[in-house]
């Protein structure tokens, strides 16, 4: 089979480099050899061209809007499957039997509970820290309570503190949000599904008992299920640039919660919720439809468009039906907020300026909606982000460890500094 080849002339030298093809999406052309051969780097703000990594985990085709776990579509797995499955799917590959599905499900509710000493981490956060702060801060600080699971060269102990995450994220999610209401931690409880498990532990109280909705709890094991992984975004990278270094993966995922904070990242949702708040009801649409075309107006539509997706987000589609099935069961159907999004995604769909920017509703423009709805409020929609996405950022990492082309990140720069000066004593300057 002949050896595609990329010429590059710079010049009056040419120089070749393989043009290398994956199972799907555009081919990549191998420049590891660039420097040695030429002297030079290439230049790529933002990475947007630029493929970091070879991976089997996810593919996304933004033009046709698809997003593939595993090469499963999000459609068929939102609609069949479940979050823990889709967990070992992405972790291990293949979807599980049902003997392999038991025995997951059992490891990972098994492991839900946390140290009882972590509990005093909490209390040296004050009272109204952001529970992304205090999320960070505990995941990091699991590395220090989990040493038995902290050597990447050991295959058992990185499956172990993969299995440790994806169970104990929840329960120091949850304890970041009763801390930051004043209501005592509520331990996890192993007859419950992952999902129901969660609510339980966010919304119950001592007091009384708490029963959760299957259909709430269903929703939100959906919001989990299409948030688990989203290939090479800033987080997931951030996790494996850190694991490059081979740091512990409690460090990694520390590394990617706190990345994912950033508003233009894991913030969008609470973004398009305040969003559209501030528009507040549908008559009041056309104003901000205007005010969004004005490049001199600061204000902007947020929950449109995607850095990927240069078509309808394949998991709007999915959390727009969601939402308007949540807000059926708990009684809002008429809520102004819903009826401000179902118009302004109508009007956007069909007004031309927003046509031509490939400018379509993404997963964010609705989850908002649902996670408040269901009684989170707006801080704690990232920390939710983090719960779902820490699967997707273990097996990435995972397979990063694994990889015999692992090396640590070292990106270059195009240098505009001054250039070597001699050193100017303070009393001659």
């Amino acid at each position: 089979m002949t050896e595609t080849m990329a010429k590059l002339t710079i010049g009056e030298k040419t120089y070749e480099f393989p043009v290398l093809g994956g199972t799907v999406g555009p081919d990549v052309i191998d420049i590891r050899s660039l420097y040695a051969k030429t002297g030079l780097f290439t230049y790529d703000p933002g990475f947007t061209s630029t493929a970091a990594c070879d991976s089997a985990i996810t593919y996304i085709d933004g033009d046709k809007g698809e997003l593939l776990y595993r090469g499963y579509p999000i459609e068929q797995l939102a609609d069949k499957s479940n979050f823990l499955e889709v967990c070992y799917l992405l972790l291990y590959g293949e979807l599980p039997d049902q003997a392999q599905m038991a025995d997951f499900d059992q490891r990972v509710t098994r492991h839900t509970m946390v140290h009882e000493q972590m509990h005093y981490f909490y209390r040296g956060f004050r009272r109204d820290a952001h529970p992304m702060a205090v999320l960070t801060g505990v995941v990091g600080a699991m590395a220090a309570f989990y040493h038995d699971s902290t050597d990447i060269n050991d295959p058992q102990q990185r499956e172990i503190a993969s299995i440790r995450m994806i169970a104990k994220l929840p329960t120091l999610a949850a304890m970041a949000y009763k801390y930051s209401v004043g209501q005592p931690f509520v331990y996890p409880r192993n007859d419950l599904d992952y999902a129901s498990n969660f609510l339980h532990m966010c919304f119950a109280v001592p007091a009384e008992e708490y029963k959760v909705d299957p259909e709430i709890a269903r929703a939100m094991d959906l919001i989990f299920t299409l948030h688990a992984d989203h290939e090479q975004n800033a987080s997931t990278s951030t996790v494996r640039l850190s694991g490059s270094s081979d740091a512990n993966p409690f460090a990694c995922i520390a590394a990617g919660v706190a990345c994912l904070w950033g508003p233009a990242h894991g913030g969008a949702n609470e973004a398009a919720l305040n969003m559209l708040r501030q528009i507040g009801t549908v008559d009041r649409i056309p104003e901000y439809i205007r005010r969004a075309k004005d490049k001199n107006d600061p204000f902007r539509l947020m929950g449109f468009g995607h850095r990927v997706y240069k078509n309808y987000d394949p998991r709007a589609k999915v959390m727009q039906a969601t939402a308007a099935r949540v807000l059926d069961i708990l009684g809002v159907e008429n809520n102004p907020t819903l009826q401000v999004a179902k118009e302004l995604e109508r009007i956007a769909l069909e007004d031309e300026y927003f046509v031509e920017r490939k400018l379509y509703p993404n997963v964010d423009f609705y989850s908002g909606v649902i996670l408040d709805a269901i009684g989170f409020p707006t801080s704690m929609f990232t920390v939710l982000f983090a719960v779902a996405r820490t699967v997707g950022w273990i097996s990435q990492w995972k397979e990063m460890i694994a990889d015999p082309q692992k090396k640590i990140g070292r990106p270059r720069q195009l240098y505009n500094g001054a250039t070597a000066r001699d050193y100017t004593p303070i009393a001659q300057r």
